[in-house]
């Protein structure tokens, strides 16, 4: 049984939260494949992000959508727009046409901890009657999860419960505010979801509200962690680089003179570590810019200048 502030404090957080979660119903033509096992029209789940009608929600949820309807939590039914969505991370942002929604209140993911009690609010399985509501904690954080042509970077995993038509919906702090996105379970396992953190969220739906599409730098290069075995091939400490198992064939690396086997170690004045750290360091240079890329080649330090370019797409190498 819960502790009574406890309970207090979810109920509180429900009520906080409840008005800014909005459904999300995506229509498909028949001839279309379905992703979705619902059908060509299902129901999932949107974060209202201001009160003049913008909502965010998942890029899989959208995608190839003939018409996206917005059911706001008073009710109101809404033709919405697909401003822009971005597979790499899963987000979408729509627009409707209301004046006075009740905004999210948006937290800080960064602030998080392992521990920490959760709750995941949305419109499970389509059910009527509104979204429903689960508890849990944070699992773990900055997990990488398989997506079908890429990895998702970072999330925010869970055991509060994630079932198909949370997508899209919040994750949110005991104060009711928004912690991360609902994007994904694990139905071969219990107790584990995923979630897109809200500082994530945040950056991507402001770029796409601006432009409709988000860009990334891009090297064109393949690569891994450098665990123990691929260090001792390269005689350097494990954890000390990313090892370059592809070159992009006309990439930018290629064109630099990059090579497998490389281990890269520093962007620009950035140290490069893992993955993690080359994706975050490549993020904060924009498309035209000359890096300077330090590597070890065979155990020999070296450098090259890699002119970034824009990245073509999620099936294309994203490094």
């Amino acid at each position: 049984m819960l502790h009574g502030d406890l309970e207090e404090r979810i109920v509180s957080a429900v009520e906080t939260i409840g008005p800014c979660v909005a459904g999300v119903e995506s229509v498909r033509p028949d001839r279309r494949p379905r992703a979705n096992p619902f059908g060509p029209s299902a129901n999932a789940t949107g974060v209202v992000l201001d009160r003049t009608g913008f909502v965010v929600t998942n890029q899989h949820v959208v995608d190839g959508a003939t018409e996206v309807r917005v059911r706001l939590a008073d009710g109101r039914d809404l033709a919405a727009e697909v401003l822009g969505g971005d597979a790499v991370t899963d987000v979408a942002l729509v627009k409707v046409d209301a004046v006075d929604a009740p905004a999210a209140p948006l937290g800080r993911s960064s602030a998080l901890r392992v521990g920490q009690v959760v709750l995941a609010v949305g419109h499970a399985l389509g059910l009527p009657g509104g979204p429903t509501v689960s508890t849990g904690v944070v699992s773990a954080l900055g997990r990488p999860l398989p997506g079908s042509d890429f990895i998702f970077e970072g999330l925010i995993q869970t055991d509060a419960a994630i079932n198909p038509g949370n997508s899209g919906g919040p994750l949110v702090d005991l104060g009711g505010t928004v912690i991360g996105l609902n994007t994904a379970m694990m139905p071969f396992a219990q107790g584990v979801g995923f979630a897109i953190p809200i500082d994530a969220v945040r950056r991507i739906a402001d770029e796409l509200r601006r432009s409709g599409r988000v860009v990334r730098s891009w090297v064109g290069v393949v690569v891994a962690e450098l665990g123990p075995a691929l260090a001792r091939a390269t005689a350097l400490p494990a954890g000390s680089g990313v090892w370059v198992d592809e070159v992009v064939p006309r990439s930018p690396a290629h064109r630099a003179g990059l090579k497998r086997g490389d281990v890269l170690v520093r962007v620009g004045p950035f140290e490069v570590r893992s993955v993690r750290d080359l994706l975050e360091a490549l993020a904060k240079f924009p498309v035209g810019s000359d890096v300077e890329v330090g590597l070890s080649r065979r155990g020999v330090p070296s450098s090259v200048s890699v002119p970034l370019a824009e990245a073509p797409g999620p099936r294309v190498p994203r490094l």
